[in-house]
């Protein structure tokens, strides 16, 4: 069976993670990615996250690069520009991530790509929205983090600003991209018509948190302050047990009424302040530290097991070296070795989601910088003695394995 996307031509102009997650998701179900990459050193990711087994090979970088091509190809080089456009002629998207003005620069605004092909889907993914004040400031994770709110999530609940320490606004905005493209895919299968998407980073990181916490100033007059206490207070947090950490979380009455039956608490259930969702949310404080009081008394497994019988959502709490141990996990199968050509045994994560269409159907690891440079501009019309002059004034590089 033919995965979902196979057949379409993704050009990636992206880098570190926002894009490359993006274009990762549609190269695991069928499309026909190609990374462009800047010599020398092509995508940043490919040393900012640490060593490889050989040079240009982080961790990172294989988790987010899987199923693409890579053409390194430097654009302000002669022919280089010229190459790309051949290639961005014979596909369907074009995705990049860099601040707008710089692909003006380049020469390859949408209505310099539109002129090269009408049907083409063009994706902007960068820091800010173009029609405000800081449309033209770079912008990584952690200053989109900081500036939406997600930092002072953790000053209202912990007393000190801090980022989460993943890049959160990478990967939320890069899903946000995946599924905007295949939008604009359907819209071209209806319509015949390419598009041009702008995707910024803060924008939709604020939405993104303040659905969450807009709160008592959704309405207008406002009804009281911002922050949604439940996610802010002290203890919304893995709880301490006799031994561990345990995840607790018990919303419905029936949840919080094993809970307190667990802990020794039987008549809190008629406790005008936690008989009912709407009192517990008012008393939201005095719920938490009572149950955080409570499960100091037995071990985490010991919880689990109760919280498992009484069907109270509950969970250990893991360490990063544990969850990659957890035997949920073992048993699906999620994590499995694969053969690498340069980096050797990889520890990969399987596909999370089941569907009743195809995945990709061959596997294939992380690029190396360059690896499919030649192929895939030939596949765009050039023909050797063009490739050749590229390689020679230094535009491109071919790095063939076995070369």
């Amino acid at each position: 069976m033919k995965a979902p996307l196979e057949g379409i031509r993704i050009v990636d102009m992206t880098s570190v993670v926002v894009g490359p997650l993006c274009t990762q998701t549609l190269a695991d179900y069928g499309a026909d990615v190609i990374k462009i990459e800047a010599p020398p050193g092509g995508d940043i990711a490919r040393t900012l996250a640490g060593r490889g087994v050989t040079p240009l090979m982080s961790g990172k970088f294989v988790h987010l690069n899987r199923n693409k091509r890579s053409l390194a190809l430097d654009l302000k080089k002669p022919g280089g520009k010229e190459a790309l456009q051949r290639l961005l002629k014979i596909s369907d998207v074009l995705v990049w991530n860099v601040r707008p003005p710089a692909m003006v620069r380049l020469g390859l605004s949408y209505a310099d790509v539109k002129a090269v092909n009408p049907r083409i889907v063009y994706v902007g993914m960068f820091g800010f929205g173009q029609d405000g004040r800081y449309r033209d400031k770079p912008a990584y994770d952690s200053i989109i983090q900081g500036s939406a709110g997600v930092a002072a999530l953790n000053h209202m609940a912990a007393g000190e600003p801090r980022y989460l320490p993943m890049v959160m606004a990478d990967r939320s905005v890069g899903l946000i991209a995946t599924q905007l493209i295949l939008l604009a895919l359907l819209h071209r299968e209806r319509s015949g018509e390419g598009s041009a998407i702008e995707i910024p980073m803060f924008e939709n990181m604020a939405k993104y948190v303040l659905e969450e916490h807009m709160y008592l100033k959704t309405f207008e007059p406002p009804l009281g302050p911002v922050g949604d206490p439940r996610l802010i207070d002290p203890n919304a947090k893995p709880l301490k047990t006799k031994d561990s950490w345990v995840c607790l979380t018990a919303n419905t009455n029936a949840q919080a009424f094993a809970v307190f039956e667990a802990i020794g608490r039987p008549e809190l259930k008629d406790d005008p302040r936690f008989n009912s969702v709407a009192a517990r949310f008012k008393n939201v404080r005095d719920y938490f530290a009572i149950r955080a009081e409570g499960l100091l008394t037995k071990t985490t497994a010991e919880w689990i097991e109760i919280f498992d019988r009484l069907d109270v959502p509950a969970m250990p709490y893991h360490t990063l070296d544990s969850l990659m141990q957890d035997p949920h996990l073992a048993e699906i199968g999620f994590f499995e070795s694969r053969s690498h050509p340069t980096e050797g045994q990889i520890c990969n994560m399987r596909l999370p989601n089941k569907t009743t269409f195809s995945e990709r159907g061959q596997w294939q690891g992380a690029p190396k910088l360059g690896q499919h440079s030649v192929e895939v501009l030939q596949e765009a019309g050039l023909n050797e003695g063009e490739i050749a002059a590229l390689v020679g004034n230094g535009a491109l590089i071919d790095g063939r394995l076995g070369k």
